[in-house]
């Protein structure tokens, strides 16, 4: 559902993404990790058709990102949320589904499901400008999955949501992912990662250091170290010397 295919992206003479490839498939929950400058946000909004790559292509459900067909398929949730503050949160679901086109009667009805299932109903009715952070991260998720998108795009989902709001979207998250959507998420929450992903990919200086599942790595690094450890050793962090009692002495890029 997501091919980058040798995706180049330069800004002057920096490169923030060099000759990056990933794929998402459809009913896979790909986590998209690396240290802060890796290319993580660059990459996505490649996909998501926010920047054009220098070089490479970048394909969403097999369209060009950025052309009409790619959009219809996709949602996006950023870090931080953004909702038209003098609306309310319901508005603001009915605005995305009328904008995406969707028949009325149904539309009505994925609103209501989603109010309830984010537990919005104290609050759905009240301006935007009113919410906390985790409410409006709460109506941000709605309104990315209202429209039934093929395609999921969240970078770094759980940002100033409490436990509760946390454990319900990371079900979300896996129940998506089981029923077919492809789901790329960016995360610093390694511990979030080893719990959800099928596919681990890590980044950086907007290369792939290595991709799989986490026993792919660990066979892979000859290691049966903690994600965590794994990627500190990949990325130059503080414990390389703890990737795991079998480790080799030097880690190498895996593929």
């Amino acid at each position: 559902m997501i091919e980058l295919r040798d995706v180049t992206k330069a800004f002057g003479s920096k490169k923030a993404v060099d000759h990056l490839d990933l794929q998402v498939r459809a009913g896979e929950l790909y986590a998209f990790l690396g240290p802060n400058g890796a290319g993580k946000t660059t990459t996505i909004k490649m996909v998501c058709g926010l920047l054009a790559p220098t070089s490479g292509s970048v394909l969403v459900g097999g369209y060009p990102s950025g052309s009409a067909e790619a959009r219809q398929l996709l949602a996006y949730v950023p870090d931080q949320p953004y909702l038209y503050e003098k609306l309310t949160g319901r508005e603001f679901l009915r605005f995305v589904v009328e904008m995406y086109g969707l028949e009325p009667a149904h539309a009505t009805r994925k609103i209501k499901e989603y109010i309830d299932t984010f537990e919005m109903n104290d609050y759905i009715d009240e301006l935007c400008e009113t919410y906390s952070h985790g409410m409006k991260q709460r109506v941000v998720f709605a309104s990315a999955l209202v429209h039934e998108p093929k395609i999921l795009i969240v970078d770094e989902p759980l940002v100033g949501l409490d436990p509760r709001s946390a454990r319900i979207v990371k079900d979300l998250f896996l129940a998506q992912a089981r029923s077919g959507v492809a789901v790329l998420m960016s995360t610093h929450l390694l511990s979030i990662a080893e719990e959800l992903a099928d596919t681990i990919g890590i980044v950086n200086h907007g290369r792939m250091l290595a991709h799989g599942t986490l026993a792919e790595l660990r066979t892979k690094l000859q290691s049966d170290a903690s994600l965590e450890d794994l990627f500190l050793a990949l990325t130059g962090g503080d414990r390389p010397n703890l990737v795991g009692r079998n480790a080799t002495s030097r880690v190498e890029t895996v593929q």
